[in-house]
């Protein structure tokens, strides 16, 4: 775990996939981490492995992955057949599951207004994920607060458009930065 917990440190920019086609795209570019926003059971397998063959790691967004149960027996398939390096989720009884398979975990957390965070802060502290994704990356003072009140690597996402925004969130102290627009894959 603490080998992609450095992975993010040293490589800010996270790719996320949002169409399969575009895993070649995401291979050759100077990024460590790639985000799986789609796919299904029966896709999945193959890009997975060719991303790891590739020495990257990959992270799949199990609240996306369809024909897969989101519960114990489906994160328990997905880390027995798929393999992946770690799941994003923001259910937090695949937290759960997942910490008990050995996976490591990306609690995914969207911001609408206060009560949002505190609530975030809450459960984040009772599920212990291995970091946090907030969404939308775009709000440096939704980052600072989140980074003062829970003690978990954090990653940016949503939204984020240019540098700028990447500098943003980084300076307010996410660790990682995750983006779709391809642009920004090679940014660091």
């Amino acid at each position: 775990m603490k080998d992609i917990l450095a992975d993010l440190k040293a490589y800010p920019v996270i790719t996320a996939v949002r169409d399969i086609d575009a895993v070649d795209l995401a291979l050759n570019k100077p990024v460590r981490c790639i985000f799986m926003l789609t796919g299904d059971i029966l896709n999945i397998k193959y890009p997975v492995t060719h991303i790891k063959k590739a020495g990257k790691r990959v992270f799949l967004h199990i609240d996306l992955l369809e024909g897969v149960s989101k519960d114990a027996a489906g994160l328990r398939y997905v880390a027995e057949e798929i393999k992946p390096d770690g799941i994003i989720t923001t259910r937090s009884n695949l937290i759960s599951s997942a910490k008990s398979e050995g996976i490591f975990t990306i609690q995914r957390a969207f911001f609408l207004d206060s009560q949002a965070v505190d609530t975030a802060v809450r459960t984040i502290r009772q599920v212990d994920p291995d970091a946090v994704e907030v969404l939308p990356g775009v709000i440096p003072k939704i980052i600072k607060r989140m980074h003062k009140n829970v003690h978990h690597p954090l990653i940016a996402g949503g939204l984020i458009e240019d540098i700028k925004e990447v500098t943003d969130a980084l300076e307010a102290g996410a660790w990682a930065v995750s983006v779709s627009k391809e642009d920004l894959w090679d940014a660091f």
